[in-house]
């Protein structure tokens, strides 16, 4: 069993997401550490990139640090590698796919394998252009983590069947950012999901409260948060690390 599929075994899960490298490596490496303590299932780990086009002004603010930081993907693939093994949990890189060209995708793969990397989100591949990254990744046993968002519609199920580690659902419209509002159809979405697959289901973009986690992990498998942590280290910067851990340690207590 992968540590994915055991991330989700009997356990609902929540999944935060971080920019790497944001405000610097070494205040990323402490916050990966908090996550962990805090009772994270799951780390999600972004590159930063100069164009991140799923993301809204949070986000893009935090790869804007990172890059001017001087974060790089070999210095975060060497930061994962560090922590390895001291976090057991599964650990997964967001990006894009003009990262993974760049890199090279089967260089990026193998590195992926050699510092403990358990899957990849690449937003901006759709599911017809993905051969060519879900063939690398399967090759190096690395999981492609497959999205579905409201505008899916009559697709959702052909993704589905296709999914492997588990399906990040998108909650609603536009870019990542805190909201208030939600899709109203979540419950029909993850419904057809459950029709043809098993893999779990997690629900992300604009949750940032603990009764929003505790809703959307109601409806699926996890809570996926970004933003709302995001924010909290650019608020506090390089004493970010302990503000991290209250706020994901009350998340994690919510969806439970």
């Amino acid at each position: 069993m992968s540590r994915i599929s055991e991330a989700f075994k009997n356990n609902k899960v929540f999944i935060p997401f971080i920019t790497g490298g944001d405000p610097d490596i070494e205040t990323t490496r402490k916050i990966l550490y908090a996550l962990n303590e805090a009772g994270a299932g799951i780390i999600e780990i972004g590159i930063p990139f100069s164009d991140p086009i799923a993301e809204g002004p949070v986000i893009q603010e935090a790869s804007q640090r990172a890059l001017e930081a001087g974060t790089t993907t070999d210095s975060l693939f060497e930061l994962v590698k560090e922590v390895r093994s001291d976090i057991k949990i599964p650990i997964l890189f967001m990006t894009y796919a003009n990262v993974v060209f760049k890199y090279g995708a089967d260089k990026f793969a193998d590195r992926c394998n050699e510092c403990g990397i358990d899957g990849m989100i690449i937003p901006d591949i759709p599911y017809e252009e993905k051969a060519e990254f879900t063939d690398i990744c399967k090759a190096h046993d690395i999981s492609f983590i497959s999205m579905i968002a409201p505008t899916s519609k009559d697709r959702v199920q052909m993704i589905a069947k296709e999914a492997e580690g588990f399906i990040y659902c998108v909650s609603s419209m536009g870019v990542t950012g805190v909201r208030s509002d939600f899709s109203n159809n979540l419950d029909e979405m993850i419904k057809s999901v459950r029709e043809v697959t098993d893999v779990p289901v997690a629900i992300g973009f604009g949750i940032s409260t603990p009764e929003q986690a505790a809703k959307m992990a109601a409806l699926s498998d996890g809570a996926i948060v970004g933003s709302a942590i995001v924010r909290i280290i650019a608020e506090h910067g390089t004493n970010a690390p302990a503000a991290v851990k209250e706020y994901v340690t009350k998340m994690v207590q919510a969806i439970k």
